[in-house]
Parts: C-alpha cells; sequence; structure tokens
C-alpha cells in the first residue's frame, strides 16, 4: 500500500490530490493518505451547501467552504482534525465503512481511548461522534475517506454548520453541540496529533506494508490544476440552484433526502436531490433520466427500471415514489 501525507492544509487542493490519486494514479496500486483542512467546511457531494452552512458565520470567521467526491454530512475541519483515506479496488467493500475504521479504532484503544463504529457511518465515545466518513465509488474503485476530530474547536463545528431540526428526529441528541465530542476530552492524557499519526500508521502496518510515496512536481502541477479548474470554484462548491415549484423532504435511515421539482401537467420537467445520503454514479443521470416521467402510482416501477438504488443507496423506489406523491 502507498502512503501519502500532504503538507497543504488548503481544503481546496486536498480535495484536489484525493481525486488526482483516485483517478490518475496507478491503479494497481492501494493508497493511504493523511491529510489535514484548516477552517473548513466540507460538504458532502449531493448537498446544498446554502442550507447546510450558517453563511453570516462563516463569512465573519474566514471559514473557505469546500465540496467533496463522496455523500454524506457536512463537516467542519480545522488542524485539531485529522483526515484519512483508502483508496483500493472496490471488490466487496461497496459501502462497508467497517473495515476502514477499525485502524482508528486500534489506534485509539492503544492511547486508552474506548472508541466504537456505529451508525451508518460514525465512530463515536460513549454514544458521541468524533468522526464521520465517507465512500465514493467508480469504475471498479473505491475512495474511503473519514475525519478525526482529535482536537477540534467545538464551537465552530456547532455555529458553522446549519443543522435542519429533521437530522435529530428520533434521536436522543437534539443538537450538534451535544451530538459531538474529541478524542482529547475523553483521552486520560493529551494525545498530540503526531502521536495519534504515528499510532494509526502502526495499525495499518499491521496488515498491509507501507511504502511513503514524495508527489513530484508534475504531481503537484496536476493537483493544483484540478484544485484551481474544479474545486477552489464556486460552480462545484455551490452550484446554481434553478427555482422550483415544489420541495419535499424526509429523513430516511439512509440519510436525509430533499427533492426539489418542477412539474407540468403531472410529469416531471425539472428535478433535483439533495441530501447526505451515499451513492454510486453521478445523480445529474438520474435526474435527467426522470424528466417526463408521471407522478402517478407507476412512478416506483419507473423508477426501479433506472436503478434507482445505484444513485441513492439504501432508499427505494417506493420510498421515493412515496416522497414525491
Amino acid at each position: 500500500m502507498i502512503y501519502l501525507e500532504s503538507t497543504s492544509t488548503d481544503p481546496y487542493f486536498n480535495l484536489a490530490l484525493e481525486e488526482y490519486v483516485f483517478e490518475q494514479m496507478d491503479r494497481s496500486k492501494a493508497y493511504f493518505m493523511l491529510w489535514q483542512n484548516d477552517n473548513a467546511i466540507v460538504v458532502g457531494r449531493y448537498q446544498n451547501t446554502v442550507e447546510e452552512i450558517n453563511r453570516q458565520y462563516v463569512d465573519e470567521h474566514g471559514i473557505r467552504v469546500a465540496r467533496r467526491l463522496s455523500g454524506g454530512g457536512a463537516v467542519y475541519h480545522d488542524k485539531g482534525n485529522l483526515n484519512f483515506t483508502f483508496i483500493v479496488d472496490q471488490a466487496d467493500h461497496d459501502f462497508d465503512f467497517k473495515t476502514f475504521v477499525i485502524p482508528v479504532v486500534q489506534a485509539l484503544d492503544q492511547l486508552g481511548v474506548k472508541a466504537e463504529f456505529n451508525g451508518r457511518n460514525d465512530i463515536t465515545i460513549d454514544g458521541q461522534k468524533f468522526s464521520g466518513n465517507s465512500q465514493y465509488i467508480k469504475h471498479g474503485r473505491l475512495l474511503h475517506h473519514g475525519c478525526i476530530m482529535l482536537d477540534s474547536n467545538l464551537a465552530n463545528v456547532a455555529d458553522a454548520l446549519k443543522v435542519r431540526k429533521v437530522k435529530f428526529e428520533s434521536k436522543s441528541f437534539k443538537s450538534v453541540r451535544s451530538r459531538v465530542t474529541t478524542i482529547n476530552a475523553n483521552a486520560p492524557k493529551p494525545i498530540s496529533m503526531e502521536l495519534f499519526k504515528d499510532t494509526l500508521r502502526s495499525c495499518i502496518l499491521e496488515s498491509d506494508e507501507l511504502e511513503q510515496r514524495m508527489l513530484t512536481e508534475e504531481d503537484l502541477a496536476e493537483v493544483r490544476r484540478i484544485r484551481d479548474a474544479k474545486y477552489a470554484t464556486w460552480e462545484w462548491n455551490y452550484g446554481r440552484s434553478p427555482a422550483y415549484s415544489m420541495r419535499r423532504e424526509k429523513k430516511f435511515p439512509a440519510g436525509l433526502l430533499t427533492v426539489c421539482l418542477q412539474a407540468e401537467n403531472g410529469r416531471i420537467q425539472k428535478i433535483k436531490f439533495y441530501g447526505d445520503f451515499f451513492g454510486n454514479g453521478e445523480i445529474s443521470e438520474l435526474e435527467e433520466a426522470m424528466v417526463s416521467l408521471k407522478l402517478d402510482h407507476h412512478l416506483g416501477k419507473e423508477l426501479e427500471k433506472l436503478g434507482i438504488g445505484y444513485y441513492i443507496n439504501g432508499i427505494t423506489a417506493e420510498e421515493i415514489a412515496g416522497l414525491l406523491s
């Protein structure tokens, strides 16, 4: 397994680096990466950015907003946060989160902190979340990444994100502040970032040999090109959202799903999916395929034909048809 560690704390550069490794580096190799962003919100691929952030707070505190390749929810990053990435062949890892978070749980156990994987993509300590994870699958390759709050500023986590009440329905936690924690808030003694990195790398080494690789000038030039052309742009991070006449939203076990659409004479004219769900492929392909479908009792069967489960994991065609009816 090739090991890469980014020296940049620029979220746009680091997300571009992930894409570069995933899309352009040797596909016969597996990769493990460590990286940190400073003062940033990273939103999931399918989220409506303006609904996820507290724009006034973000602007006042100079927090950069970036969109990642994978689905899932928005997260706050600072220098007290460590991000890790695995890039491997897809094989049987389709939305298999546990395999990739085991080293994190093992590393913390060695440092005297009891953590566990639960929910659909979280690592928790005493039920409080300190790590969220997400995945992106394309052409037989899988990218798994997670953020780990070692010593993050929890005030910024709560104030920078605009979490809707529907996300906390049926949960014992009623706010971001009460739901999240950091590793050091639960450690027997403070853990430095370097010690945590070293311990995590050691746990990876127990199952796979790590071969460190340095990026060449050619690598860096291409990463910077991707950064400037995509990840640092308003179009990618916010996107244009045309006006819609209908809006439906529901919290499913697999994630929050918001659907905005225009309909005429009972047929879909425009449709857009937002949410913290996971999925494969380009959601725009599904949106385009749904144009002209009738909003009637046959909609569920039509969505089945489109393979909607490929694009929106864990929410059935009938459930989505019910939301639109």
